[in-house]
Order: C-alpha cells, then structure tokens, then sequence
C-alpha cells in the first residue's frame, strides 16, 4: 500500500520533488566546494584505515571495507580525487533536475554507506533514509522534473533496439 502510494501518488510526487531537491542541493554543495576548493581523499582514507570502525568489544566491524580502503581505494587515490567530487556533483545536479532520479539516488546511496563503512556518521542515517524513500518511489520520484521526458525516450529507445534484435533473429 505504501510503495503504491509512493510509485504512483501525485501528492508523493510532489512530496518526492521536495525530498530530491533537498538532498540534490545537499550533494551537488559538497561536490562543488570539492571541485572548486581542491579535494584529496588520502587524509579521509588514513583516517578510516587507522580508526575503523569498531564495535562495543573493540573488534573491527567492517574489515572488509578496510581492507578495501587499505589496497585498493589509498593506492588509487587519485581517481578517487576525481571519483567522489564529480560523483557528488552529477549526483546532485541529477536530483535537483529529476533526470536520471533513481540511478543518481542508487549511487548517491552507494555514497552514503562507502562513507558510514569508513565511519562517518554526519547526517548519512537520515540521508540514506531519505534516499530509500527516493529509490523506492521510482519513477514518480522524478516526474516533476525531467524523467517526465527522458525516462519514456530511453523507455521508448530501448523497444525500439529490442523490436530491432527481434526481427534480425527471426529473418
């Protein structure tokens, strides 16, 4: 019943637009300060590798996700330098616009837990929340915006090479 009212209710759609303008004002500001300031990841990644986060017995809870940071993420930091920034930047330019709504929310998600695995809590719980109402609503949560176009055009593109495959395989 919720998800119905989510997916397919003019007022969630007006609710949604509230919710995604929000936060893609909330991302496109930290990427922007970050491409216009200078960024460099490696003291954010240091710090997460030598403070990770530990559970009430003083064990790591996501060793994992350190050892992630420690071999791959630390020794690329440079792509990450350019990664994060512009990922927070076309994050919040695709909420703010309501183009690409659901895949900007899914990796403006995959954000959010890559930095509440390194340990910072800041406002991530209530993002993430936000963010699953978003994902969760779909296509509705960009219809006031520019998926009311663009999601039909790929929609109607992806038919089309579909019916295009289809009839070559029976010829």
């Amino acid at each position: 019943m919720f998800n119905k009212f989510l997916r397919e209710n003019k007022i969630a759609s007006v609710i949604l637009t509230v919710l995604r303008l929000y936060l893609g004002y909330s991302w496109f500001t930290a990427g922007f300060h970050k491409l216009t300031g200078g960024f460099d990841a490696a003291g954010f990644l240091k710090g997460a590798i030598a403070n990770p986060v530990k559970g009430p017995d003083g064990t790591v809870v996501f060793g994992w996700y350190v050892d992630f940071l420690k071999h791959i993420a630390l020794p690329n930091v440079d792509v990450f330098n350019v990664l994060v920034p512009w990922g927070e930047t076309l994050i919040g330019l695709g909420l703010i616009l309501g183009c690409l709504t659901t895949a900007a929310m899914f990796f403006g998600l995959v954000m959010n837990f890559s930095f509440f695995l390194a340990g910072t809590v800041s406002h991530n719980p209530r993002d993430i929340f936000l963010g699953f109402i978003i994902l969760t609503a779909g296509y509705n949560a960009g219809k006031i915006g520019l998926d009311r176009w663009v999601v039909p055009f790929f929609r109607k593109m992806s038919n089309k090479a579909a019916d295009t495959k289809k009839s070559k395989a029976t010829v």
